[in-house]
Order: C-alpha cells, then structure tokens, then sequence
C-alpha cells in the first residue's frame, strides 16, 4: 500500500459518504487531483471538520491503491485565512475549473503553484484584482493543459500577429484573424503571449489585464470562456449561473 506523507494540497469539493464521511476531491501538488475517503469527518468530535475546508492550504496523509484512497491526516498549512464575499465565489469557479479538466492522478505542479498564488490574491481582499485574476489562470490552466494555442501565431496559418490587426480566439480554429466580436488587437494578444513566457506568469498576466479597458477585459473574457466550455463539453460552468443568479437579487 502506498503513503503519501505531508503532501501540500487543497480541497476542491466534497460530497457525503455515509452518515459519517465524506469523499473529497482534493488538489495535491505532486499527484494531482486525487480522490479520498475520510471517514469519520462528519462526526462532531472530528478534528477534520475544521481543516477540510475549500480554498486553504493543507498538508495531508493518504494511502491506498484503489480509485479513491483513505485519507489518514489533515492539518491547516497556514498562509491567509477564507476568501469572502466575491473573492469565495470566484475560489469556487477556479475549483470547478480544475475539477473538470484535470484527469486524476496527472501531477500538475506548477499549475498548482499558480492555483496557490491565485488563492492568496482572493484572500488578500485586494480592490479590482478579481476580474483580472480570473483571466490570468484560465489562461495559465489552458496552456498548463495543451488548450491554448500559441498566442504569438495564427493557428491555421502558422503567420506572425500583426500588432494592428485584430483577432478571435475560436474553440475549434484557435486564433486567426477576425472583424467581427470579440477580439482582441494583434498587440494585446503579443502581451499575453510574453506575459506566459514569464516566471512570474500569474503576476504579469493580472498586471497585463489590469491596464485593459473594460471592454477589451469583456472581450477576452468572452473568448476564454467559450474555448472553457468547449472543453468542458458544457454550456455554462455552475459557478457562474450561481454567480449571475446572485447579481440578479
């Protein structure tokens, strides 16, 4: 039987499993997304109750060899407390993100590393960086996955981006020239595809978006989220008709 020891990670989801357990969809650094049992975590004298929370880090202890493995130890990690208001709703939309394009047991380590940073920033309470935050890891998720076309070329044509032309990003053709909207400017997509190549991708791509107009922020957004759904194989992801329904009160 395999034991995984101390393993960074990050619970996704969880649903009942008995009147005293929970199977939970956990993100770890180094095995990915991984499915566990832990029993006894709904019962009132449980420790697990106040550490299996989404959207905090946690270092966990699991073994096992079947699909889903028996989680042995949680502890909090540290680091900053739970995101409110719409920073929550917008940790559970990356969430979802990663529970339906990621395979289980496929190591994403770097992918992680971002998802934490991207944590942090929601925690962090700061003003006008949501927005931007969520564009800056759809695109590191996409690329991070094989989804993302090379933002510096046209897809079919293989031809550098004119700066002062205008593109769309397409679900089935990728990136090619286009009048019609959304679309963004050849230059602004030269941006993104610089702002990837960075160590600090995250960083550089919320700062990136940040200096957009609104619109050309919609725009992008509009395009991303078509190419989600696309391989998502859904129209609209949950979190976002939960959010829509909430500004609709």
């Amino acid at each position: 039987m395999q034991r995984v020891l101390d393993e960074p990670a990050f619970v996704l989801h969880h649903y009942d499993w008995s009147e005293s357990s929970l199977i939970l969809e956990v993100f770890t650094r180094h095995w990915g997304r991984v499915a566990l049992v832990a029993k006894g975590a709904k019962r009132p004298t449980s420790q697990l109750r106040a550490v299996l929370l989404p959207l905090q880090p946690i270092a966990v202890n699991f073994g096992g060899e079947g699909e889903i493995r028996t989680l042995k130890a949680a502890d909090w990690a540290g680091g900053h407390v739970m995101p409110t208001g719409d920073a929550l709703l917008s940790g559970y939309y990356l969430n979802e993100l990663v529970l339906r394009l990621l395979a289980r047991d496929d190591p994403h380590a770097a992918l992680f590393d971002i998802y934490r940073q991207a944590v942090q920033v929601l925690a962090s309470g700061l003003e006008n960086t949501t927005a931007p935050l969520l564009r800056a890891f759809e695109l590191l998720l996409l690329r991070d996955i094989g989804f993302l076309p090379d933002l510096a070329l046209q897809t079919l044509t293989l031809q550098p981006l004119q700066p002062d032309k205008s593109y769309a990003l397409l679900a089935e053709a990728g990136l090619r020239a286009s009048t019609q909207a959304p679309f963004l400017s050849g230059t602004q997509w030269l941006q993104l595809h610089g702002a990837l190549d960075q160590a600090d991708a995250l960083t550089r791509l919320l700062r990136v978006c940040a200096q957009w107009s609104s619109e050309d922020r919609t725009a992008l957004q509009t395009q991303l989220r078509n190419l989600l759904h696309y391989h998502c194989g859904v129209i609209s992801l949950r979190t976002r008709q939960v959010m829509m329904e909430l500004q609709s009160l």
